[in-house]
This record gives structure tokens, C-alpha cells and sequence, in this order.
């Protein structure tokens, strides 16, 4: 039968109170290496391999008697754990993450190569997983804001992926502007975002006077923002209690930015769309994503 912790172990220990003594510590090749080899019996026949047959109750009464017995169990009382993405708080993340880690925009450079570097749906979803798992530990912890990203997954995290490579040019003080990056060519790739009450269609003037916002102006900091705001704000259920359709995007922008305490840029004040309206913004992301990605195709 096989037999449990449980069976050898009689009083239990909090995360608090945990001891060195307490863990269970061993040597693979000279701890268990040797007590496997001395529980295995070999056979010789003509012209045939050798085989082997371990005694596997015995190595497990050994194993059992010589490194768990006496051990307590470990309560989970006070452990960190991660939570569902769906149910993540991302606002109180990102200001539990700025209080630990200065964080500022991804360089356009850097922001362009990572867009380009991950060429397909699997892999932005790939790369945000990780980004999305490192917002996790950082909010819990700190960081020196000009490590290297892809040093603090592979030396702290002990994180090994192909995607790394793409995140190369980036530190840890770009992570949340990473999160939104890789978030929005999320959208990009699927272009899916299925609010109802934020889809009204755009007329010609206001495709006008976005191309003239887009012609004045470095808009790929701003879909970043527009991207986030839709993410966090208009996918709750109630949204529309909250941020009315019949507002104007500047005017709604305007004020998440300011509750995030983030100044709003000269640019977007002076040139964005009085008249377009919040229950068009779905149409007016999607119309400006598409554009971007039209122009640095022909670019």
C-alpha cells in the first residue's frame, strides 16, 4: 500500500513559524542515488541485456523512514497565491507595482520591435501570460527598475521560453506599459472587442477628423491608453452605469487618465475629436489600430 506524509508525520507547522529543520532536504546523487542502487537486483542471460528489478516498497519505507518521518506538515496559512487573470484587480495592480517599481512608457523602438518580433496570435498570447505572471510577483515584491525583463524571468523567475527574445529590449520598469502593448496586439490580432453598447459606427466626418489626429500626432502611446481603458473599464458588466455612451471619448479619456494619475498628453487635448462619442470608441479603436498597422506595412 502506499503510504502518506501523514502516516509519519504528527503535528503541523504555519509558513510563520517554519524552520530549516523542518524541511525536507536531500543530495539526489548521494542521498537517493545510492539508496535506489542498493534496493536493485540485477540479471545476467546470453545474448540478452542486462536487467534490472528495484524493490519499490522498500525504497519507499526507506525513503519515507530516513527523510520524512518526524517532518511536520507545512500549512498553507500566509502563502502568496496567484489569482484567476479574470478576477485580478488590474488598476490596484498597476499602482501596487508603481509604488515598487518606477515604471515609464516603452520607447517607440522598443515598441515597435516587439510588435514585429511576434508575428502571430500564439505568441503574443505566450508573451502575455509571461508579462501577466511577472505583474503578479512584482506587485508582491520590488525589482531594480533597469533590470533587464528577460534577466529577472530567467534568474529569479527561473522562467526558459522562446518568446524571451522578443522582450530583450525591455526593463523592468516597462512592464505595466509592456502589459499594455502586449493587451492591445491581443485585440489587434483578433479585433473581437464585443460591447454592444460601445459599437455604434463611425460616419465619414469622424474617420476625417481621426485621420487628421492620427496625421498630427504619435498615436501609439494614446491606442495603448484607449486600449486599456476599454479593457478595464467597458468589459465589466454595468460599464454603462459607470461611463455613459452618450459621453464624448476625450471627456471619459480624460478622466481615467486623471484617476490614474497619469497627465494627459498635450497632443490628445489639442487635437483628438470633440464630437466622437463613448458608445463609438470600439469602432474608433479599431479604425485607428487598423490604419497604424496599414502604415507601417506600406512603411
Amino acid at each position: 500500500s502506499v503510504l502518506t506524509l501523514q502516516q509519519f508525520s504528527s503535528y503541523t507547522v504555519a509558513l510563520d513559524d517554519l524552520m530549516e529543520q523542518h524541511v525536507i532536504c536531500y543530495d539526489v546523487e548521494k542521498d537517493l542515488l545510492p539508496l535506489v542502487l542498493s534496493n536493485c537486483q540485477y540479471s545476467l542471460e546470453r545474448g540478452r541485456e542486462t536487467l534490472s528489478e528495484y524493490d519499490l516498497p522498500r525504497i519507499q519505507q526507506q525513503i519515507l523512514t530516513r527523510f520524512l518521518q518526524g517532518k511536520p506538515l507545512i500549512t498553507r496559512t500566509g502563502i502568496p497565491t496567484l489569482i484567476n487573470t479574470q478576477e485580478k484587480d488590474y488598476e490596484s495592480v498597476f499602482k501596487m507595482i508603481k509604488g515598487k517599481v518606477h515604471q515609464v512608457s516603452l520607447p517607440t523602438l522598443t515598441r515597435n520591435s516587439v510588435s514585429r518580433e511576434l508575428d502571430s496570435y500564439s505568441e503574443v498570447c505566450e508573451a502575455f501570460k509571461i508579462v501577466d505572471l511577472l505583474l503578479g510577483f512584482l506587485s508582491m515584491t520590488d525589482g531594480d527598475p533597469s533590470m533587464s525583463l528577460v534577466s529577472y524571468l530567467q534568474d529569479i523567475l527561473k522562467m526558459v521560453t522562446c518568446f524571451l527574445q522578443a522582450l530583450k529590449k525591455c526593463k523592468l520598469q516597462h512592464c505595466v506599459s509592456l502589459w499594455q502593448l502586449l493587451s492591445s496586439l491581443k485585440s489587434e490580432n483578433m479585433l473581437q472587442l464585443k460591447r454592444v453598447c460601445y459599437q455604434d459606427p463611425l460616419s465619414e466626418q469622424n474617420k476625417m477628423e481621426l485621420k487628421c489626429f492620427m496625421s498630427r500626432s504619435n498615436t501609439n502611446q494614446w491606442l495603448l491608453e484607449m486600449h486599456e481603458f476599454i479593457q478595464l473599464n467597458l468589459g465589466r458588466s454595468h460599464a454603462t452605469h459607470r461611463y455613459k455612451p452618450s459621453w464624448g471619448v476625450k471627456e471619459a479619456m480624460q478622466l481615467y487618465m486623471d484617476q490614474k494619475e497619469v497627465e494627459v498628453p498635450e497632443y490628445f487635448e489639442e487635437n483628438f475629436p470633440e464630437n466622437l462619442l463613448l458608445s463609438q470608441i470600439l469602432h474608433a479603436w479599431k479604425y485607428v489600430a487598423t490604419s497604424n498597422q496599414e502604415w507601417m506595412n506600406e512603411g
